[in-house]
């Protein structure tokens, strides 16, 4: 079940981030700013997270991020390590796109590493396609940069 932002689940936001971060990569000053504060970053600026539960626990969480009034970022997508392999990003991908959808956007971006070849293969299965990547992303990992077309 997924389910719209509920401040409960902060922690949950933050630490299945924080491990999907240190397992990969490393925590940057930026992730760490948004994850404590994701009102400020996400909610706020008219952005949208999402928990994915699972025995009434969080599973996942993904956060769509405003960049525009027409474009929005998949951002700060993870899944607890013990769940994966239930297709619990899947759906999460799959009901931010459905609620891009619904808001009226023009496109969803996100930013990953190619190092991410699993995520990568999802992402473009999804519909994403590769665009230049622009100087000055807020990401030091980010090596790739995708966007979904809205029809």
């Amino acid at each position: 079940m997924i389910i719209d932002y509920n401040p409960k689940y902060n922690q949950d936001f933050k630490a299945l981030n924080i491990e999907w971060l240190e397992t990969f990569f490393y925590v940057e000053d930026y992730d760490n700013e948004v994850l404590s504060n994701p009102d400020k970053y996400i909610l706020d600026k008219g952005g949208k997270i999402f928990f994915s539960l699972h025995n009434n626990k969080v599973a996942g969480t993904v956060a769509l991020m405003k960049v525009t009034d027409t474009v929005f970022e998949l951002t700060k997508m993870a899944v607890n390590t013990n769940l994966r392999g239930l297709k619990i990003g899947q759906k999460l991908m799959t009901h931010c796109l459905n609620e891009a959808k619904a808001l009226g956007l023009e496109k969803v971006i996100l930013y990953s590493n190619t190092k991410l070849e699993n995520a990568i293969y999802i992402y473009r299965k999804f519909g994403f396609k590769e665009v230049p990547l622009e100087e000055g992303v807020a990401y030091e990992r980010a090596n790739i940069k995708m966007e979904y077309i809205i029809n």
